[in-house]
């Protein structure tokens, strides 16, 4: 990995800040002739959208992907593939202090000595959660393609959140159970000592 590239054959480039006015992914290596429009993604940034829980980033945004480049009448071209949502809902007035002052568990300070103090610091910029959005864009590609191709499925949760871990998860059960709770976890009882003890860290 060099930068903000990730892979080779399936190359996927991020770009934007988390203040800034986009972020967005460039997927080079998609071969042409995949059906794909906004709808084979949207579905995906909804899910990870911030402000539909406490123990999320409160941060309200629409995150409405737009596709640019590299699909025509509904169909990649083989042409890189270029997506963006645009940042719309963000007050940078409280990030002017960690100029002075990084902070803790950030980073502040690591985006600072990385670019010689010239990085977007606002909401942490390249370094934020936000970017895990750009993220989802390209593994929605990449999802449905493996699908298409080779007729494999996949299916993501969490297992562990700090020291406590999720157990007797089958496949049907995690498909089912998976997106009912905040922590993504398949195991309900697990989920919910989970969300407890993130909303204790907040609290404290």
């Amino acid at each position: 990995m060099v930068g903000s590239l990730i892979g080779e054959r399936f190359a996927c480039t991020s770009f934007g800040e988390s203040h800034g006015k986009c972020v967005g992914m460039i997927v080079d290596g998609c071969p042409a002739g995949l059906r794909l429009d906004e709808t084979d993604i949207q579905p995906l940034l909804d899910l990870r959208k911030p402000g539909q829980t406490i123990i999320a980033t409160q941060r309200k945004e629409e995150d409405k992907i737009e596709i640019l480049s590299g699909v025509f009448n509904g169909f990649t071209t083989g042409a890189p593939i270029c997506m963006l949502i645009w940042n719309n809902e963000h007050d940078s007035r409280s990030y002017e202090s960690v100029v002075t002052r990084p902070r803790p568990g950030h980073s502040d300070y690591p985006a600072k000595v990385k670019y010689a103090g010239y990085a977007d610091y606002r909401g942490g910029g390249r370094f934020s959660g936000r970017l895990t959005a750009t993220f989802v864009m390209a593994g929605a590609i990449a999802q449905k393609l493996l699908y298409h191709t080779l007729g494999i499925e996949t299916t993501a949760y969490t297992v562990q959140i700090g020291q406590i871990k999720a157990n007797n998860i089958d496949l049907e059960n995690a498909r089912k159970n998976r997106y009912t709770n905040d922590t993504r976890c398949p195991d309900l009882d697990a989920a919910r000592q989970m969300r407890e003890a993130i909303r204790s860290n907040i609290a404290d």
